[in-house]
């Protein structure tokens, strides 16, 4: 190995250590708060979505089932489907990227099963929805910087399921006290365009 790259597998060491020590300290924060002051902050993340230009023109939008202490969304994906927009969920599988599948499809109800994360996903015989039909996608995160930088759950999900996604906006979302300066950030991490927290929306600036 020569020098650079011993140097490049340091910063990488590195990188891994804070971001592990990062996501202790984001849940403990997160878990710190009452699930109604988390409640009433998730309202007026989903105000501000629907505020986004590229929110208005979305006719598919990806967006997740929130675990109690994420920004919850039941609100943005009831808007969703009262606007008449397909709603795309996450479904886990053996593969590193999520599969999207649509689970109001035609008006219809597809049932949803518990994965083994513990969170709601629509089940096999729901719609599957291609990456290039999604428009917009909303995305957690543990922390996030100004650049769109994020912090996820450590599984890289996302950042392998953004790049397939190559037409959507994508807007991360966290509450205002997961903003953070800078998160040490590694090549293969995918920004977010957008960043809206319970306060504000910013464009990303890488």
């Amino acid at each position: 190995m020569t020098e650079s790259e011993q140097q490049a597998a340091y910063e990488d060491t590195l990188r891994y250590r804070m971001k592990r020590e990062l996501r202790k300290r984001m849940r403990s924060l997160r878990s710190a708060h009452p699930a109604t002051a988390l409640a009433a902050r998730s309202l007026r993340i989903v105000d501000r979505i629907v505020s986004l230009e590229a929110w208005s023109t979305a006719r598919t939008v990806a967006l997740f089932m929130s675990m109690p202490d994420e920004v919850q969304l039941g609100e943005l994906i009831r808007i969703a489907r009262e606007d008449g927009r397909r709603v795309a969920l996450p479904v886990v599988t053996d593969a590193p990227a999520l599969v999207f599948r649509a689970p109001f499809d035609g008006g219809m109800e597809h049932g949803m099963v518990t994965s083994a994360f513990g969170i709601a996903e629509p089940s096999e015989d729901a719609p599957t929805v291609g990456y290039e039909d999604i428009d917009l996608v909303v995305v957690p995160a543990l922390a996030i910087d100004p650049r769109g930088h994020r912090i996820g759950y450590g599984a890289g999900y996302y950042d392998h399921t953004l790049p397939l996604a190559s037409r959507a906006v994508r807007v991360g979302v966290v509450f205002e006290f997961q903003l953070i300066v800078e998160t040490p950030a590694r090549t293969a991490d995918v920004p977010v365009h957008w960043i809206v927290t319970d306060t504000r929306t910013m464009r990303a600036e890488p």
